[in-house]
């Protein structure tokens, strides 16, 4: 036998670990500024353990956060409050004040407008 067999499906391997590093690399969703992807990211990182990780789905516990407005943002995230006027999906008081992503409201805000 030769080293023939071994060597091609070495470099099959390599090709399938390479396409799927590359794919990984950029698997943000298409069509998305640079801002609503970094807002993406900190969705994905901070609040899918509540929400759902498509904002436009209710969560385990948090309800679904899709089209939420920097105003709503500003005040649930960082106060734990809402805006004035405002009638909450689910009238609970479970989510904590996230004051350290106050420099991420925009990306968030850009991100769930979508």
């Amino acid at each position: 036998m030769t080293d023939r067999p071994v060597g091609a499906a070495a470099a099959g391997l390599a090709l399938v670990v390479l396409a799927a590093v590359l794919g990984a690399a950029g698997c943000g969703e298409p069509g998305l500024s640079e801002l609503a992807e970094r807002g993406r990211r900190v969705y994905l990182a901070q609040c899918t353990a509540c929400h759902a990780s498509d904002p436009g789905r209710p969560g385990p516990v948090g309800p679904p956060v899709r089209g939420a407005s920097r105003e709503l943002l500003e005040a649930k995230v960082l106060r734990g409050t809402y805006p004035p006027g405002y009638t909450p999906k689910r009238p609970t008081a479970i989510m904590p004040p996230q004051p350290a992503l106050a420099p991420e409201i925009p990306a968030l805000a850009e991100y769930l407008a979508r």
